[in-house]
């Protein structure tokens, strides 16, 4: 017995050595990052978490849906911060969409082949649900509530669906938008007069339309058609995801792109964000990437940004809690925030992650300045194999560099580095002898009359 204890002593201790060579030898010592606390959620049988609220630092609601089986979802509730979940509501219904306008009142869409329990609706903190009269037997996949009597959901379903509106608290609904086989499934209003709608996900989403008075018509365009995500600060600035991150500063009318960082060496998927909150104009926190460590070793990565997003760092919870991605994220102030993966575990921070966040990105040491003296195109065809088109154009006459990126960062290729006149180009890339995956092209301009290094980026899927 007692050698038999001496050997497991030593091996334990071989163990810990052999544990701490691979961490450092792995980089996870200086990447992982403390200031985040693991909360292991209660058992959902299956179903997976579809969206999240927390109301303070005590109190929050997540709701459940399993959409390839009609089977029972749920909706849980948290009184102390997330340490403790129960049970307040189940049926056999998918639940898609949380939606809490003041800290009793809140709403849930979603459902399936009956009026009842489409639409539900609490007062007093998400203790209690009560079904609510909705305009059709179908599902809901989204809603936007402006207060207790004003709401929009949208149903994607080509029959029955839509965009409705109600003035009554649900009394009463109106059809706004009918789309047959494209009806939309994703709605966010601004205020009672802007909002947006769209159909789809990236890259294939089919539309995303806007509105100015509060549904009654609809401005669509087929170009950077979708959100997964989108939350506004005021009436002119917001951001949307699905994949890439987008900013806009005047209502929507436009959106510029952002660019998440890129960890020399690591990133698995680093410009994937699928979720995000806001604290202010200036902090944003998402979820959606991925981090590759040797060995094939996957960890999330949580973003941040603390100045509206011209640069984005990003927080690796500590890489114990074994969670491979995020896919849900709810900030309450910048300190307290709650982070989700789709079933079994949840991550908490009273410090809003770590002082520490890391930003990295191609060409960090430059602006990215939107300006009117060029236009970088998505490339064509996009994924592609192995080639693929470029095309920008030049209002004016200036040094140009084109150079193509992996998601380390590391430079693969230089396409152009020659002066050009104004006009218009396009150079074809040839990724022959290049592995699948994701990979950025980078266009600079500088000696120009703004005497000022102007740099765009987007992303490109290489896909054999």
């Amino acid at each position: 017995m007692k050698l038999h204890t001496a050997f497991s002593s030593v091996l334990k201790g071989l163990l810990v050595v052999s544990v701490v060579l691979f961490l450092s030898a792995a980089g996870f010592q200086d990447k992982f990052t403390s200031g985040w606390t693991l909360q292991i959620l209660p058992n959902l049988n299956g179903t997976q978490i579809s969206d999240v609220v927390f109301l303070d630092s005590l109190n929050g609601v997540f709701i459940t849906n399993n959409s390839n089986v009609y089977d029972t979802s749920y909706i849980f509730k948290t009184t102390d911060g997330g340490n403790n979940w129960f049970q307040v509501y189940k049926n056999n219904k998918d639940f898609f969409k949380i939606n809490f306008v003041n800290s009793q009142t809140g709403f849930v869409c979603g459902g399936y082949n009956s009026y009842n329990d489409n639409l539900l609706k609490t007062t007093n903190q998400g203790i209690n649900w009560f079904s609510i009269n909705s305009p059709s037997s179908l599902y809901f996949k989204d809603l936007s509530v402006l207060n207790e009597d004003t709401m929009w959901i949208v149903s994607d379903n080509g029959l029955e669906g839509g965009l409705f509106l109600t003035t009554n608290g649900g009394l009463n609904w109106t059809s706004l938008f009918y789309q047959f086989q494209q009806n939309p499934d994703k709605i966010y209003m601004v205020n009672k007069n802007l909002g947006f709608i769209c159909r789809g996900s990236a890259p294939s989403g089919s539309y995303i339309g806007r509105t100015s008075n509060g549904g009654l018509n609809w401005s669509l365009q087929n170009s950077d058609t979708t959100f997964r995500c989108m939350k506004f600060i005021d009436s002119l600035t917001g951001w949307k995801s699905d994949v890439n991150m987008k900013k806009t500063t005047d209502g929507g009318l436009t959106w510029l792109s952002q660019y998440l960082p890129k960890v020399v060496g690591s990133i698995y998927d680093g410009t994937a964000m699928s979720k995000f909150s806001i604290i202010n104009k200036d902090t944003v926190f998402g979820v959606g990437g991925l981090f590759q460590y040797p060995n094939n070793q996957y960890r999330c990565i949580i973003y941040k940004t603390t100045n509206g997003g011209l640069n984005w760092g990003y927080q690796i919870p500590d890489t114990s809690f074994n969670i491979i991605q995020l896919s849900q994220v709810f900030f309450t102030d910048k300190n307290n925030g709650w982070a989700f993966r789709f079933t079994t575990k949840c991550i908490h921070t009273l410090t809003g992650g770590s002082d520490t966040t890391y930003y990295t990105a191609i060409n960090n040491n430059q602006n990215q300045i939107v300006s009117t003296d060029f236009v970088l195109e998505q490339n064509y065809p996009n994924p592609f194999n192995p080639l693929t088109n470029i095309e920008f154009k030049l209002s004016k006459s200036c040094n140009v560099k084109l150079n193509i990126y992996d998601v380390t960062g590391k430079k693969i290729s230089t396409l152009v580095n020659e002066y050009k006149h104004s006009g218009n180009y396009s150079i074809t890339f040839n990724a022959q002898n290049l592995p699948s995956g994701i990979y950025f092209y980078t266009l600079e301009l500088s000696g120009n009359s703004s005497n000022k290094i102007l740099t765009e980026t987007k992303r490109m899927m290489l896909i054999k």
